[in-house]
């Protein structure tokens, strides 16, 4: 199959073969087809299967047959992404694809000066992409209008949840037309995206190419079993005896992505590091040097684990496991996309035995271990609790204006009650948005 065969127009074909793309992927096939008949959708697909473009495409299609008159533009079609950088790819996407198309868009949010982005809002765009903070802060600055959208995506709905925006999210959709196109993305279906999905989308058509809660097929992962204190060594070992070029490794806290940054440069490996403290600017200079090999390591919290989008990125290190399994897949994701092989790494000391089970009891079978001569781990150690909960995902103590663009502070300690700690996650990443 290829795209002319999917029944999109010329122009979108033509924008999609200079891309260097002829034939649609999976999730591509079934989503344009069910996009361009105006149903709703929901779409349960692996990171780097290019569900981007699986409804960007019929989006803009959907968008063009519609002339709008007069000299303010309405928006008509809205994205939601969890992420800035999500947010930026998908705006990416939107630009490339509808490069033939009269049709105008625009990214909005946080970290930025929001002046520049009432003043697109002003000149009247067809197609926002947006992340829910600042979304709302526009909206509550009656720089926004969302009263006469007609096609609503929400990407990468489990992290949005995970990250604590469901109350946004109900928010921004009781500011929608009740008639609408909705398309619903994520990696995992859990039951609170079941019940997002009720009463969200209309009579939905359900796609999924890969299955629930797993890791894309064409990752290698491996797990080496290391004392905690060699973890750095062990790490330097593997980059520099096995010429890895391109590594993305991924720590709990930014004070740990900071720490073992400045470590492997100690180490003579170029590296650098992206999370929540960092300003908008400093993340999109530290993801530019990355891809571009000025720097062999980026070390990134979770933050990152959603919004990177890296061609044929060969390696993932897992130096600290996560706290809640699913992140482990958004994680190890980040490679093994589009049909490229991946590996990811995990070094895991005897603290994270638990966290290891879990993940493997989410992947449902045992990762393969590799031992490594020289590093065993030292069977006289014993486990310490981790101390970093789930809320530590390299995000910051909100700020009393979330509109300045910058971040400041540091990271609270992990609080026993669920219900505290669920908000914690909240208010920091409507800081990150």
């Amino acid at each position: 199959m290829l795209f002319n065969d999917l029944g999109l127009m010329t122009e979108l074909c033509q924008a999609v073969s200079e891309q260097g793309y002829s034939q649609p992927t999976p999730i591509q096939a079934k989503a344009i087809p069910v996009v361009l008949q105006g149903g709703d959708i929901l779409a349960g697909a692996q990171t780097g299967t290019g569900k981007t473009a699986g409804f960007t495409l019929p989006l803009l299609q959907r968008l063009s047959a519609t002339k709008i008159t007069g000299k303010k533009r309405p928006v008509r079609a809205l994205v939601v992404t969890p992420t800035r950088e999500l947010a930026a790819q998908v705006a990416e996407s939107v630009a490339l694809y509808g490069k033939h198309l009269p049709l105008r868009s625009a990214v909005i949010f946080g970290g930025v000066n929001i002046n520049p982005q009432i003043q697109a809002l002003r000149q009247g765009v067809d197609i926002l992409v947006a992340t829910p903070g600042r979304l709302l802060d526009h909206i509550s600055q009656r720089t926004l209008d969302l009263s006469k959208v007609e096609i609503l995506v929400l990407d990468e709905a489990d992290r949005m949840l995970d990250m604590g925006f469901l109350p946004d999210i109900r928010k921004i959709l009781a500011l929608l037309p009740k008639q609408r196109q909705s398309l619903l993305f994520s990696a995992t279906f859990s039951n609170e995206i079941k019940r997002l999905a009720d009463g969200l989308l209309n009579k939905p058509v359900l796609i999924e190419v890969a299955r629930r809660n797993t890791a894309a097929e064409s990752v290698k992962q491996i797990v080496h079993h290391v004392d905690k204190k060699r973890k750095r060594e062990l790490l330097s070992f593997l980059i520099g005896s096995r010429n890895w070029q391109q590594v993305l490794v991924f720590t709990r806290t930014k004070h740990g992505a900071n720490r073992l940054s400045q470590q492997l440069e100690r180490d003579g490996i170029r590296s650098t590091a992206i999370h929540g403290n960092k300003s908008q600017a400093a993340r999109t200079r530290a993801l530019a040097d990355f891809k571009r090999g000025a720097v062999r390591v980026l070390v990134a919290t979770d933050i990152a684990a959603r919004g990177l989008d890296i061609d044929q990125l060969p390696h993932v290190v897992n130096f600290e496991l996560p706290n809640v399994a699913e992140d482990y897949i958004h994680r190890i994701g980040r490679t093994g996309r589009a049909g490229n092989d991946g590996q990811a790494v995990s070094l895991v000391c005897i603290d994270e035995k638990k966290l290891l089970s879990d993940i493997e009891r989410l992947l449902n079978r045992k990762v393969t271990v590799e031992s490594l001569a020289g590093y065993e781990p030292n069977p006289a150690i014993t486990a310490e609790p981790i101390k970093n909960g789930r809320g530590s995902h390299g995000f910051t103590k909100p700020r009393n204006n979330r509109n300045g663009g910058g971040q400041k502070g540091g990271q609270k300690s992990e609080r026993s009650s669920r219900a505290k700690n669920s908000q914690r996650r909240r208010v920091n990443s409507r800081v990150n948005s």
